[in-house]
């Protein structure tokens, strides 16, 4: 797969790049979401022939060996997530001006892998960032555009950009700053939603808590991560034990305190919906909830706050 390139344009890395855009942007699509795995990126694309992999699983930094001459510029970078067990600090890789920020491979800054990624800076290539969100899956950013390299810290400043810039715009450098500003802080709150419903819903084995539906890939689309303290409360930080696993009628039913969840783990239906008369969804999908005991993570560190689970429970009553 190749991208056709301005009149005239008859640069090799430009060539590769935008192919890789290209197969990265059709196998997104094709899952229906914006996750790819870490076989997927070894997996690659095919470019003249050849299979090019996205990213290498044993570097952070990748430049394939059809990059490696005459500009030498990195494809990808890579950020896998936290293992199971480690609470992810969220804003660890992002700076104080909003960039990520991405640490040199070693300590050399004259490493062949950390020119790679500083020859991207000096030419405003953009790269493939692959940030891991759980063990093995990643969610790609493209473009990304090194904004600043730091040898002094050994770390570069990384900007998502706008995704479908136009061949054009991706050439002369991406967007201006302040979008790309506006988008690492738009990407940066996607992330942190899309990593905390990775990681809640690995705790609770993929099931929704109330009712167990899920498991199964079609049905954990019916998923979703909520949160017992809302996450404007400084309280409410997108970590396990102030997650629920629900699906997506009984996280709607959480929301608008219709289901609240006691401290002792207990499923309590608001009593005029108790005596509502309605159809089958409301009797077996609400009002048989009622009493239930929720299924909680097998690990006691990851169980629900219950201090936050009471202080929420009290707004559920006062409705």
């Amino acid at each position: 797969m190749t991208s056709t390139l301005p009149h005239g344009h008859h640069d090799r890395d430009w060539q590769i790049r935008l192919a890789a855009f290209a197969a990265l942007r059709a196998l997104t699509e094709k899952s229906g979401g914006v996750y790819i795995t870490r076989d997927q990126m070894s997996a690659g694309f095919e470019f003249e022939g050849e299979r090019i992999p996205f990213a290498n699983e044993q570097v952070g930094i990748w430049r394939p060996k059809q990059l490696s001459t005459p500009l030498g510029v990195a494809l990808s970078i890579s950020t896998a997530a936290k293992r199971k067990g480690v609470t992810p600090k969220y804003d660890d890789d992002i700076g104080s001006d909003g960039w990520f920020e991405y640490r040199y491979q070693g300590t050399d800054p004259h490493h062949w892998h950390n020119r790679a990624v500083r020859a991207a800076f000096e030419l405003g290539r953009p790269l493939i960032y692959f940030y891991g969100i759980a063990p093995g899956i990643y969610e790609p950013l493209f473009p990304a555009y090194i904004q600043e390299d730091h040898p002094e810290r050994l770390t570069w400043m990384v900007a998502s950009d706008a995704v479908g810039l136009g061949e054009q715009t991706l050439l002369a450098g991406g967007s201006e700053a302040p979008l790309k500003a506006y988008m690492t802080r738009t990407v940066k709150q996607r992330l942190h939603q899309h990593r905390f419903r990775e990681l809640v819903l690995g705790a609770y084995q993929q099931r929704c808590t109330v009712c167990s539906l899920g498991a199964k890939d079609r049905l954990m689309r019916l998923l979703d991560a909520a949160h017992i303290l809302p996450d404007h409360d400084t309280r409410g930080l997108p970590e396990i034990p102030n997650g629920l696993s629900l699906c997506k009628i009984h996280h709607s039913a959480y929301d608008l305190n219709i289901l609240g969840i006691s401290p002792d783990y207990r499923v309590h239906i608001r009593e005029d919906i108790l005596a509502e008369v309605d159809g089958p969804m409301l009797q077996h999908g609400i009002k048989e909830m009622e009493n239930r005991l929720i299924n909680v993570p097998r690990q006691a560190v990851h169980r629900p706050n219950q201090e936050f689970l009471a202080e929420r429970y009290e707004g559920f009553r006062a409705a």
